[in-house]
């Protein structure tokens, strides 16, 4: 700055001299500006959700829990109290306390290394701990740790739920960058996830139908548009003649992206049920022996929406539907009897998804083992609604199972039950009748 007026009294007086500092405190406030942000004021002290620019998932504390050391993440936002972080001044910054938990987001051990976890700690109002936020545009902040001046972010800027949070040096990428939306006003589902149908009393299932006629399958149908096949029974036959569990068996019928496959009943043996490569809808079809399994959903797409309207599947060794891909499936005023799983989100499959399941108005008999399986690490959802199951005195089957899933090797069970975060449903919503 001095060297610049300096500069301008040599050139002529005190009204050049007088511009150039006018010039040089506007150029300083300008490279503040892009350095840091606007100059709107932080987020008052309250209760906040934090999403990640990058991937548009919200800081958590995975599996809600409350124990020391736990690493944050990222999953879909659900305004759950694992989500919800309470902003309380503290020195030059903030701390950010998990409403849940009571703990604090803090740095491990206190580190100014680059690529260090971020856990929740107990609250100590240690350099670690303390957080300043540098605007970036509106509600969106670098969130900068005070102890080694490093950000907030993703690791590998992945935008997969379950992603694990980490500090790392302040640059522009959107991993670092967090949009603060007060709490209470975020989204209650994942934006994949359509809205349920509203609860009805399911009263006794429908009974299950006759075949007008039958017809072998020798080689997998495929079906685009719509297709009505009246009540007839397809089965395997020659190389679609198993109905065994062994896997990568073809399917009976292939469904492609939006077809519809309505009025059918497949009998057995049954191979692989049937394939849906993308958005399908099955209405009024019945599995009389389901082989490996009922049917069998793909596509990569977070948007993609499946229905099974209708309809009903008998003596499923393990699955009956097996969710693969991404998005949702919808299965609803459906009846399964003699089961292993009516649902399971892959467990492991090579490339994983947040999957989304609802289960509205079914009729479950026994002997069954679960309702649905979901692996919460990857940000699956199960809801349910006007569940009746019937002669399941001694409450064997599990509503809703929780796993690790992995990319290889084998899912590990972590829980069963209801939470608020991805098995969605209350105990009234289960009828049983024994």
């Amino acid at each position: 700055m001095r060297t610049r007026n300096q500069h301008a009294r040599r050139r002529g007086g005190r009204a050049a001299a007088s511009f150039v500092a006018i010039a040089s405190l506007v150029l300083a406030g300008l490279t503040a500006l892009f350095a840091t942000g606007s100059a709107t004021a932080a987020p008052t002290a309250g209760s906040y959700s934090l999403s990640n620019a990058g991937s548009g998932l919200c800081l958590e504390v995975p599996g809600a829990g409350t124990s020391e050391g736990v690493q944050l993440g990222q999953r879909s936002c659900s305004g759950a109290a694992n989500q919800s972080w309470q902003l309380k001044a503290s020195g030059s910054g903030y701390t950010l306390t998990a409403a849940h938990s009571a703990k604090c987001a803090g740095v491990r051990d206190a580190s100014t290394s680059a690529g260090k976890a971020v856990e929740q700690q107990s609250c100590t109002g240690g350099a670690g701990q303390v957080w300043t936020l540098a605007q970036v545009s509106g509600d969106t902040y670098q969130v900068v740790n005070a102890n080694g001046g490093k950000c907030l972010n993703v690791k590998d800027s992945s935008a997969a739920a379950g992603a694990l949070v980490q500090q790392n040096s302040c640059d522009s990428v959107t991993s670092k960058r967090w949009t603060f939306t007060a709490a209470g006003s975020t989204p209650t589902d994942p934006p994949t996830d359509p809205p349920t149908d509203p609860p009805t009393d399911p009263g006794s299932p429908p009974a299950w139908p006759t075949a007008t006629s039958s017809q072998a399958v020798t080689s997998t149908m495929k079906v685009s548009g719509t297709y009505d096949g009246g009540l007839k029974r397809f089965y395997g036959s020659g190389d679609l003649g198993s109905d065994g569990q062994d896997e990568d068996q073809p399917a009976l019928i292939e469904l492609a992206d939006g077809a519809t496959l309505q009025n059918v009943i497949l009998g057995s043996p049954a191979a692989d049920g049937v394939h849906c490569l993308g958005a399908c809808t099955l209405k009024n079809v019945w599995w009389e022996d389901v082989g490996e399994d009922a049917a069998t959903f793909l596509g990569s797409s977070s948007s993609l929406v499946r229905t099974i309207d209708g309809g009903g599947a008998k003596l499923a060794d393990d699955k009956v539907f097996q969710h693969n891909g991404g998005g949702t499936l919808i299965i609803k005023n459906f009846q399964v009897s003699d089961f292993g799983k009516l649902y399971r989100s892959c467990g492991n499959c090579s490339t994983q998804y947040g999957r989304h399941v609802q289960v509205q108005n079914v009729w479950i008999t026994a002997p069954g083992d679960g309702l649905v399986g979901i692996n919460p690490n990857y940000g699956d959802t199960a809801r349910l609604s006007g569940v009746t199951i019937y002669d399941d005195g001694d409450r064997d089957i599990d509503i809703c199972t929780k796993y690790k899933g992995v990319t290889s090797g084998e899912p590990t069970k972590t829980g069963t039950g209801p939470d608020s975060t991805n098995c969605l449903y209350a105990t009234s919503d289960i009828t049983y009748v024994d």
